[in-house]
């Protein structure tokens, strides 16, 4: 069975929209395929200063704003297939930006094929129950609630027209080198984490499994559906800090209660400190074929 990366070997397109450090990476595994010519990627930008970079990757950098929604119209009958990583915008209940760039797409040729990177935060608080992608979204927060609305935005086009839409809810994203996605930082600041008795589970994913997921997803992935897009680790959040504490060689972050939190932390911090869920991603290794080459954050975090 052919890989996703060598179903691009043949002249095709791709649109990336939302085409910061995971687009990058997708971008990154197409490699020499990209740079000889055999597949096309097109990336979404808003600003003009980032074309240079864009087309540094080998992708064709394309001006356009997902608050603007006449400024898209380029987008329709582009691309074959589109990998839409940008993040809602920062208020309100819907997410007109995945409305804006879905009314382009469907205005004439069709993708085959949409990958939407959601977040696990559509759950809401679970209280640490392990569950699948079965169980019904509960968003408690503006944010989580615009992620929803994208969400079903998407699923209703693929039904709609007939386009394969995935669906992947992803976690925290972490690479040592991301910006801002190692512990290192939190951990030299001192930044408490919650003690034991109430503390919540995270999750997490490290980017360059996720960037494979979204190439696998764009080619495997069944209509309509939902994957977790998480690895296999089963930690609570401060548990994770001192994991990472240890592999760094730096002192374990101190230990608060929840009360104590509230009135030290600030709030966006208190948010992921009140949800506790642990995923299961069956289905992402089942159906997209995906072995992760970072299957908890230990194998991850070790990496210089």
């Amino acid at each position: 069975m052919r890989s996703a990366s060598s179903c691009l070997l043949r002249r095709s397109r791709l649109l990336i929209v939302g085409c910061g450090d995971v687009g990058q990476r997708v971008a990154r595994l197409l490699g020499r395929r990209l740079h000889a010519g055999r597949v096309r990627v097109y990336a979404l930008t808003s600003h003009v200063a980032r074309r240079e970079a864009l087309r540094g990757l080998g992708l064709v950098p394309l001006l356009g704003d997902l608050d603007q929604g006449a400024s898209l119209h380029r987008l329709a009958g582009l691309a074959g297939r589109v990998l839409h990583l940008a993040p809602p915008p920062g208020e309100g209940e819907v997410d007109r930006r995945t409305q804006h760039l879905l009314e382009s797409l469907s205005r004439r040729g069709l993708p085959s094929a949409l990958v939407y990177a959601s977040t696990t935060g559509v759950y809401g608080d679970a209280r640490g129950a392990r569950f699948d992608e079965t169980r019904p979204t509960a968003a408690r927060s503006p944010r989580a609630r615009r992620r929803v609305d994208a969400e079903q935005r998407v699923r209703w086009f693929g039904r709609a027209f007939g386009v394969s839409c995935t669906v992947l809810r992803v976690p925290g994203i972490y690479a040592a080198d991301r910006a801002g996605g190692h512990p290192r930082e939190r951990l030299a600041r001192g930044t408490p984490v919650l003690r034991a008795e109430d503390d919540v589970y995270t999750n997490h994913i490290h980017a360059d499994d996720l960037a494979r997921a979204c190439l696998k997803a764009l080619f495997l992935g069944r209509p309509q559906r939902v994957l977790h897009a998480c690895d296999d680790t089963e930690l609570k959040m401060g548990d994770y800090f001192d994991l990472a504490a240890d592999i760094c060689g730096l002192p374990r972050p101190p230990r608060i209660s929840r009360a104590e939190a509230g009135e030290q932390l600030p709030p966006t911090l208190l948010s992921f400190m009140s949800e506790s869920r642990r995923l299961d991603n069956s289905r992402l290794k089942r159906e997209l074929r995906l072995r992760l080459r970072y299957p908890t954050v230990r194998e991850g975090l070790t990496l210089r």
